[in-house]
């Protein structure tokens, strides 16, 4: 089958395409974005990408076309299959037909941490010899790849709330019908198609909806969110899931974790009060650590003994862009961080404040997402930069919003520039030896990461007071 794939270069529909591409199907694509790291995918699956929504990159011998839901009606591509009467389906629909039949599907449910999540499950059933099939939104550094069809029984995937193309508007998850689902937490985001928090709960509610009797719901016990979703009807086994220092006035948790590293880089696992093991690993953070232990409980839920795979964790290497060093250059360490919530953000940089102790962390900052262009997330921006000694905002022409507020409510050094070029002359003039750097955006963000690392290896690195 010939499918061509709109919008193939984004982390979810770049894990369609490579999922058909397994399965033996022709496969080409277009984007109005290409880069990395799913640029690097596709390419080395040899996928023939199309820059721009331009009709002349869909073949006319395509067979379907499938649609990203970036893409709206007055999108020329869009415009062009409609008006050819072309086979046309969504990413969501696609996955749902061609690969979840007769799979014990795993879904992997939050505002954030899902990409994480998603592949600790799959890195736990694959420790177990489970070979499992995935479908994650990121590159995964212990596979090489998003996602993979698998051989075993079980396919996890990312399920994301956020809608299913311009002409299906239900979130992406109800469409996976999982066996097993992970409800890892729930905040307002996607301010562009949401219009409270309410209307989000509803759609996970109907995510609840889809879960078989036989199979289980993994909750965050500490997310009263959650828990009103749950209170609109559940008809699924529940296991809850905490820390153990949370500060809830409800019955202990199914699964817990009690921290033996501030940092979040070792902690034990418990079971109904019973010691399971010692998690260590690289990760860092109280969100991982909830991360990790949804997992745990996931597998478990699919027969996988805990006690055998909690060691694996210690080699776990973790997803390109979430908090991924990339380079450290005269004792300054470069991170790359997939970031889009100040919620994500604020434990990202405590759990690296408790890493690094008093040296200086300095933060590149661009509001890309939907929901921080709009503004939705301004109030919260500064208090989640609080860890930060050094921040640096970028402020493009398109923003929507006066980030001057938020810049001035930051408690160390903060200012606002107009592009990457800036940026990176800004930090390069305050950044000093022993310094960390995180650049935070969950877009391309002009290469930034990587053309800091650089500057820094042209330039060297300026001493404190130089």
């Amino acid at each position: 089958m010939k499918l061509h794939i709109l919008g193939i270069a984004g982390t979810f529909m770049g894990g369609v395409a490579a999922l058909a591409r397994e399965l033996g199907h022709d496969v080409q694509g277009s984007d109005q974005a290409i880069y990395p790291p799913m640029s690097t995918q596709l390419e080395q699956l040899g996928i023939n990408l199309g820059h721009g929504y331009s009709p002349e990159w869909i073949d006319a011998d395509c067979d379907q076309v499938v649609i990203g839901n970036a893409l709206s009606r007055g999108n020329v591509a869009v415009e062009h299959v409609l008006d050819a009467q072309m086979d046309y389906t969504s990413g969501a629909q696609w996955l749902a037909e061609n690969v979840l039949p007769g799979r014990e599907t795993l879904a992997v449910a939050g505002t954030h941490g899902k990409t994480t999540t998603t592949t600790i499950l799959a890195f736990l059933l694959e420790a177990a010899h489970r070979a499992p099939g995935f479908l994650i939104g990121g590159v995964a550094d212990d596979f090489g790849v998003s996602a993979r069809v698998g051989t075993g029984r079980e396919f996890v995937v990312e399920a994301d709330e956020y809608d299913t193309a311009f002409f299906d508007k239900r979130s992406k998850f109800v469409h996976y019908r999982p066996t097993v689902a992970i409800l890892n937490n729930l905040e307002y985001d996607h301010a562009d198609i949401f219009p409270d928090v309410q209307a989000i709960q509803r759609q996970f509610h109907h995510l609840v909806r889809t879960v078989p009797r036989r199979g289980r719901l993994i909750v965050n016990g500490e997310d009263a969110r959650i828990a009103e979703v749950l209170e609109m009807g559940c008809w699924t086994p529940v296991e809850t899931f905490g820390l153990a220092d949370a500060d809830v006035n409800a019955k202990p948790f199914d699964w817990t974790a009690r921290l033996t590293q501030p940092d979040g880089s070792a902690f034990v696992v418990l079971h109904r009060g019973t010691e399971l093991g010692e998690v260590k690993w690289s990760l860092l953070g109280r969100h991982n650590v909830m991360n990790g232990l949804a997992a745990l409980a996931a597998a478990s839920a699919v027969g996988v003994e805990p006690r055998k795979v909690i060691p694996a964790l210690q080699r776990f290497q973790g997803i390109k862009r979430r908090m991924e060093r990339v380079g450290c250059v005269g004792d300054v360490a470069v991170y790359d961080d997939f970031a889009h919530h100040p919620t994500a953000i604020e434990t990202t940089l405590e759990g690296l404040r408790n890493r690094v102790g008093d040296a200086r962390i300095a933060v590149a900052m661009e509001p890309r997402s939907n929901s921080m262009r709009l503004g939705a997330h301004a109030d919260a921006l500064a208090p989640s930069l609080a860890q930060a000694d050094i921040v640096v905002f970028l402020h493009r022409p398109e923003l929507s919003w006066d980030p001057t507020k938020v810049v001035g409510a930051i408690r160390g050094v903060a200012l606002a520039v107009p592009d990457v070029d800036a940026m990176l002359v800004e930090l390069r003039s305050r950044v000093h030896p022993g310094d960390h750097v995180v650049f935070m955006s969950n877009g391309g963000f002009d290469g930034a990461p990587r053309r800091f690392v650089e500057l820094l290896q042209a330039q060297g690195v300026l001493p404190a007071g130089g």
